[in-house]
């Protein structure tokens, strides 16, 4: 079932984005060599709380932190702790969930640790671009397919994988609802996008095999090759003239500019 979002709830999902956008930046401005992925999470938790909301990934089917935080091979889900230290030229990719007001904010960052080497940098700033790409397609009368099919064909230009097992989704008063955003497909197909829709986009992408693995502790998913991968999330209004981002990734940028 697609839930159409009416403007005030869109806009109470506004404020939980911008408020993950905000979180996900006072996060950024701590990545450094030596800090360990705990403390990252610690310092989430405590300005998502300051700020009149709590960490929807917190126990969110069990899951034991309020940050995703997965580092270099790590694609998603990698839970925080206090044995992982970043390093020199580590990508550290953050995932962050805010629930205040009803309403779920949802959006992930990829952030390099110092100076990273020349194809890291490009791996994370074709992803970028993806979801960028990929964005402009959310517009009514489109389907999900335009967008899936933008991101992957951007992608494997560069010859990279994308992840075939984990998709975007919609976003309201719940995390995931519908409907699924793959990463990849055909244009005009799958669910059509209508005005009211709220969907997070989400590139997942390998600088190698599109293959995975899922790790034992349940959660961290890691490329097959061990080669890093990239990870950009917006959440984003279907509008009758185009995209409605609701993150921004400009606060995030600004935090973390040398």
């Amino acid at each position: 079932m697609i839930y159409l979002k009416t403007n005030e709830e869109i806009e109470l999902l506004r404020e939980n984005n911008l408020l993950v956008s905000k979180t996900l930046a006072e996060v950024g401005r701590h990545i450094r060599p030596g800090v360990t992925t705990k403390e990252l999470d610690r310092l989430a938790e405590e300005f998502i709380r300051s700020h009149g909301a709590v960490p929807a990934f917190l126990g969110y089917q069990g899951y034991p932190a309020s940050l995703c935080i997965s580092v270099n091979e790590h694609v998603v889900h990698g839970i925080p702790s206090d044995k992982i230290v970043l390093k020199e030229g580590d990508i550290v990719s953050v995932d962050c969930g805010t629930f205040m007001k009803g309403f779920v904010g949802d959006s992930a960052y990829t952030f390099a640790v110092g100076e990273v080497s020349e194809e890291v940098r490009q791996l994370m700033e074709v992803t970028k671009e993806a979801l960028y790409k990929g964005t402009a397609q959310a517009k009514a009368g489109n389907r999900v397919g335009d967008i899936s099919a933008t991101v992957q064909e951007y992608a494997e230009k560069f010859g990279y994988g994308v992840v075939r097992e984990l998709e975007g989704h919609g976003l309201g008063r719940k995390m995931h609802e519908a409907p699924g955003v793959p990463n990849y497909g055909a244009k005009g197909r799958g669910p059509l996008l209508k005005e009211g829709m709220v969907i997070c986009i989400e590139p997942m992408i390998n600088m190698g095999t599109k293959s995975v693995v899922f790790e034992e502790d349940g959660w961290t998913v890691r490329t097959r090759d061990r080669k890093p991968a990239a990870h950009y999330e917006f959440a984003v209004a279907v509008r009758k003239n185009g995209p409605d981002v609701l993150t921004d990734f400009s606060i995030i940028e600004q935090a973390i500019k040398h």
